[in-house]
Formats: C-alpha cells, structure tokens, sequence
C-alpha cells in the first residue's frame, strides 16, 4: 500500500451551468515531502467548509484503482487528482478499509473518519451530471482521514495499517447508509455508536434515527 500521487490546491473560481462557482476540487501533484497536520496538507485549502475540511475531514483519498473504470466511463485520459483527492493510494479499497483503520503514512498518523460522498463538483469538472450518481452506484467514491500525529509525508510514502477500527465496518457500508440507509433501524444504531465515525455523519444517523422512532 502506497500514495501514487500527493496532490494539493487552493479554491479557484469556475463556471457551472452559467454561474461562477468557487471550488476546491482543482488539486495537482506535488514533488517532496508535504506537512500534514489536523487542518490538512500545508499548500491545500477547500472552498465549502461546511462540507470539506476539518478535523474530520483533513485528507482526501481515492484508490487509484477506479481510475480505468472512469477513464472507460467518461472517453478520456484523467490525471491524478482528477478527484480533487489528496492522495491518490494504491492498495485502499472503499470495501477492505474501515471507519477507525489507523495508517502509518510518512512520518504522520492517520484514521479513516467517513466516505466521501460526491457532490456536483464532480459534474462541474468532468461534464456528466449524472456522475455523483454513478460513483454511488459503483461505490468508487473515495474517503476521509484525520489526523492523529502530524508529520511529513510523499508520493511514494508507504502506508502501513497499524490497528484496525473497532466493528470492521467497511467504508462502502456507511456510504451505502449515507445514500439509503434511512429506515435501517438496526444499521443506524450500530454506526451511531462507532465513535471512530465523523461526528457529522455520526449526528445525520442519530437524526434519522430519532425521526424513525
């Protein structure tokens, strides 16, 4: 398990749909080592800071693995980052990664916090609309790291588990909960009590909780 590709970006402004958007989804890869610490890689920033950064939401990830399926889907050649990922990861897959995995990366260490759930950016950048939709679909939708130890790190840093999150609940299953998880009662219970999970995603289960009873 390796990073591919460590990539940074700062918000830039760009149209949609007629209308000038501000977005952080525009990341490039870096050369040398980056410092990550609880806000994020040093020379990274989002626009919307209701639904990306944080602590929960330091660093982005996506399984350079799906890349062949969306250059197959979309007709053309993507560039790492294309995601608007920070780390591009070989080795991470959404169904073998767990809410609360801690991974030795560089010299920082991090925990698997929540799926990334797609926005309209991902349209906004590759044309589709319906492409939020299908990374549901596929469950090729990437996830979040905290920061638990700062610390440098690169492209070409390994990755190395150092323990797995209590409940082995595999990422692809939360985003399944945060897509369609609504009226699973028994689902919703079991995540509201994985402390390692965002307290975000944490809070909008206990919300559909209390609603179902």
């Amino acid at each position: 398990m390796k990073i591919i590709s460590l990539n940074v970006g700062m918000p830039v402004t760009a149209l949609y749909r007629g209308k000038s958007l501000e977005t952080g989804i525009y990341k490039s890869p870096v050369v040398g080592p980056v410092h990550v610490s609880a806000g994020g890689l040093t020379g990274d920033g989002q626009a919307d800071l209701v639904n990306h950064g944080g602590p929960d939401k330091a660093v982005c990830v996506y399984p350079s693995e799906h890349y062949a399926y969306w250059e197959e889907w979309l007709g053309k050649k993507l560039d790492y980052a294309a995601f608007g990922e920070n780390m591009t990861t070989a080795g991470l897959l959404e169904t073998e990664v767990c809410i609360g995995d801690i991974y030795e990366i560089g010299g920082a260490l991090l925990q698997v916090s929540q799926p990334r759930y797609p926005c309209f950016k991902l349209s906004q950048k590759h044309g589709p609309a319906d492409m939020p939709a299908q990374v549901l679909k596929t469950g090729f939708s990437g996830f979040y790291f905290r920061v638990l130890r700062e610390g440098e790190l690169a492209s070409g840093s390994s990755v190395v588990k150092i323990s797995s999150g209590d409940g082995g609940v595999p990422v692809s299953r939360v985003l399944h909960m945060m897509e369609a998880g609504r009226g699973d009662k028994r689902g919703l219970e079991e995540l509201v009590r994985l402390s390692s999970l965002s307290s975000v995603v944490r809070l909008k289960f206990q919300k559909w909780l209390d609603g179902a009873e």
